[in-house]
């Protein structure tokens, strides 16, 4: 992975980690969740959930997915499991 790529997964990662309901951050969560979705680190289950909560800034995308069983390797990633 070259510089510029790290600097650019740090930035998404900052990005899905987003402080629930600061304003516009579901859109920013489901952009990033995005990113990590087309470089295969996560299924389009969980996308999906991004996706729904993306208008929901207040919404927290993790326990959704925890409820519908899906996501579990990125659970994992994000400390959610």
């Amino acid at each position: 992975m070259t510089e510029q790529d790290e600097t650019e997964a740090a930035e998404q990662w900052a990005l899905i980690n987003m402080p629930l309901g600061q304003l516009w951050s579901g859109r920013a969560r489901y952009a990033a969740a995005m990113y990590f979705y087309k470089r295969g680190e996560m299924n389009a289950e969980t996308l999906e959930v991004y996706r729904i909560c993306s208008r929901l800034d207040a919404e927290d995308p993790l326990p959704i997915i925890r409820d519908r069983g899906v996501g579990k390797a990125w659970l994992k990633r994000v400390g959610g499991e």
